[in-house]
């Protein structure tokens, strides 16, 4: 019997999803010369689920926590109604200019919003109710991201959580000592055991939570 490997398989996926566009072709080959973290990117197979996704649930407000070069900001904004407005954040204040000449080369300034700081806190001081939020965050706060979010965001809205398996982290170390590991595992068990939404985990690259708010 024939082994296929996850390499093909990827290979094979991404042959039969639809191509990104080329802003964001130039943006993935750009992260790619230029950041020690390529991998972060969203890339083409996520990239069009969550446009796709965010097409389909069409949101007034988008909340990003990891904006890192951009990608997943621009692949959810192609959803929004008009007038409506992807609010991102990103840590990293170092990445503010090049993510800011990307939005603004993408044409989407006006519909992009960037937060440069601490994605736990300027969610807090958000005063705004959310359609759609996706968390891309610091994996050690995830817990966090989520008790912060979860009252931010509309009954009937949606959250996506990315790199929910972690490398399969997850399950080769179910009593992980390392807080990142530790943080997705306890991010996990929560959303897994919150009466208050229906979930399902989709194994799409590194794993990727759809979160459906039920009630408050």
């Amino acid at each position: 019997m024939n082994i296929t490997s996850t390499s093909d398989i990827d290979e094979y996926v991404e042959n039969h999803t639809t191509a990104e566009d080329e802003v964001l072709r130039q943006l993935r080959r750009h992260t790619n010369l230029t950041s020690t973290m390529p991998r972060m990117l969203s890339g083409p197979m996520q990239g069009k689920l969550m446009e796709m996704l965010s097409i389909m649930i069409a949101p007034k407000f988008v909340l990003e926590i990891g904006t890192f070069t951009g990608y997943s900001a621009y692949c959810l904004a192609k959803g929004l109604q008009p007038g409506g407005k992807v609010h991102t954040i990103e840590v990293k204040d170092e990445l503010e200019e090049p993510i800011l000449d990307f939005f603004d080369k993408a044409g989407i300034s006006s519909k992009v919003e960037l937060h440069i700081g601490d994605g736990a806190q300027i969610v807090k001081d958000l005063d705004i109710t959310f359609d759609l939020a996706f968390i891309d965050g610091d994996k050690r706060q995830y817990p966090e991201y989520y008790t912060n979010v979860f009252p931010k965001l509309r009954v009937g809205g949606y959250m996506l959580i990315d790199n929910v398996l972690w490398y399969d982290k997850v399950l080769t170390d179910p009593k992980a000592n390392d807080p990142y590991t530790k943080g997705i595992q306890l991010m996990n068990d929560m959303v897994q055991n919150d009466p208050r939404v229906e979930n399902v985990l989709i194994p799409i690259r590194d794993g990727l939570t759809l979160v459906r708010k039920m009630r408050d």
